[in-house]
């Protein structure tokens, strides 16, 4: 996924989409699982950061800024799992929430050569080779999963795992990494209704021609939100196999703070908190069950 469907609530049509040191200490190498190829910081110490406003941690993303990453539009109260994300990196550079601003970035002009008015951008932004030509990723905060969505009263709509999905039929784009996933991790007793565009397959749920569809998460929020009335995200679940889309934080190329943040990530994952990040607002708050 090159843009999280949420985000074309803008009024684009959503079509397939084809995702260490502790701060304050230094951090000379990046973990591998980052994208870039930025020089590492001499220090990551807070007063030794080269930041665009001295003293302020500047956090880019777009507008409207959407749920569940956001919450209320409003990027500076903390909720929603990308405004807790980049908080939680904030704190861990030494920053408290006072000394965190935040600038209005188009989603395209993040991950566009040249200039950024921000210290780094958090946007459902996916690593990809060509876009780290041009910009720096940190490694990733988000490994994009699966979201399984059915019409509310539906046989599948309470499906409580993914053994409840074997008689089920799936509607799935053609040649996505969803359709990879319920080969492989659903595989149910029926072969899945396989659709040249992600838009036939969300009508073919509406039209009750398939039980459930199975899209990225982001692009199952989208769905049920703006696309299918009266549909549910029924769960999420891990895809297997090949290589995870993940979103990273977008920095300036040649950023010296790539390497700090990847510092202050590695910390969020090693001691479980991006994990209950997630579960809080992307399981809990947003109503899309862990599904094994």
């Amino acid at each position: 996924m090159h843009r999280p469907s949420l985000l074309l609530a803008l009024g684009v049509l959503t079509t397939a989409a084809v995702a260490c040191a502790p701060a304050g200490n230094d951090a000379t190498a990046q973990p591998a699982g980052s994208a870039s190829g930025s020089p590492a910081a001499a220090s990551c110490a807070k007063d030794q950061l080269t930041l665009v406003t001295p003293g302020k941690l500047t956090i880019g993303t777009d507008k409207p800024a959407y749920e569940p990453w956001f919450k209320n539009d409003d990027p500076t109260n903390g909720e929603g799992f990308e405004s807790a994300v980049a908080y939680a990196v904030a704190e861990k550079l030494g920053f408290t929430k006072d000394e965190v601003a935040w600038a209005t970035v188009p989603f395209d002009t993040a991950y566009a050569p040249g200039d950024k008015k921000f210290d780094f951008d958090v946007n459902q932004i996916s690593i990809t080779p060509d876009r780290a030509k041009v910009v720096d990723f940190s490694e990733g905060y988000y490994t994009v999963k699966q979201g399984i969505v059915a019409l509310n009263g539906g046989k599948y709509a309470s499906a409580a795992g993914l053994a409840d999905l074997k008689d089920a039929t799936i509607g799935v784009q053609v040649g996505t990494t969803s359709l990879d996933a319920v080969k492989s991790v659903i595989q149910p007793a029926k072969e899945p209704k396989v659709y040249t565009q992600q838009v036939d397959a969300v009508n073919a749920l509406k039209n009750k021609q398939v039980d459930a569809i199975v899209v990225d998460l982001p692009t199952a929020f989208y769905v049920t939100a703006a696309q299918v009335e009266n549909s549910k995200i029924v769960g999420q679940f891990a895809a297997t196999g090949g290589t995870p889309e993940e979103f990273g934080l977008v920095f300036q190329k040649g950023s010296s703070l790539v390497s700090c943040v990847n510092g202050a990530v590695g910390a969020l994952k090693s001691s479980g908190e991006l994990a209950k990040i997630e579960q809080q607002w992307l399981s809990a708050a947003a109503g899309a069950p862990e599904m094994k």
